[in-house]
């Protein structure tokens, strides 16, 4: 996300995240709502943390939700789009021959999916590729 900073920071914006050592600078200067840390593939912290997803969204009425995965992001991804609000998925670098448990729950769903290597556009033909040419 750090890399897309050029784009949204010309736009309104509040984020919704986890607290940990690589989130809370944000305090510092952005508007956010900080959920309880929800552990990879743990449903049970999913379905706990959805009330929140639900109010955050309704308090905030976003245009678009963008998210480059894991964590909250399936929780955001259903939920904006069972209300109507635009789903935009960057998927991780790392992520060079399968998408990650997140982006494939998230690929049906997104109306914007942005891939980081050409080869995953084979596979996922609404995916764009947008990493950096080498």
């Amino acid at each position: 996300m750090r890399r897309l900073k050029p784009f949204w920071s010309q736009h309104d914006r509040v984020w919704a995240t986890d607290f940990k050592k690589d989130t809370q600078i944000l305090e510092q200067s952005e508007a956010v709502h900080w959920l309880p840390y929800q552990p990879p593939r743990d449903v049970i912290r999913m379905i706990a943390n959805l009330p929140a997803t639900f109010r955050i969204l309704w308090i905030e009425k976003p245009d678009v939700v963008i998210s480059t995965g894991a964590s909250v992001a399936v929780n955001f991804a259903f939920a904006a789009w069972l209300l109507g609000i635009r789903i935009v998925y960057v998927e991780s670098i790392s992520r060079s021959q399968e998408l990650s448990i997140s982006g494939r729950l998230v690929y049906p769903i997104a109306d914007e999916f942005y891939v980081q290597w050409p080869d995953l556009c084979q596979k996922y033909p609404k995916a764009v590729f947008k990493g950096y040419a080498a």
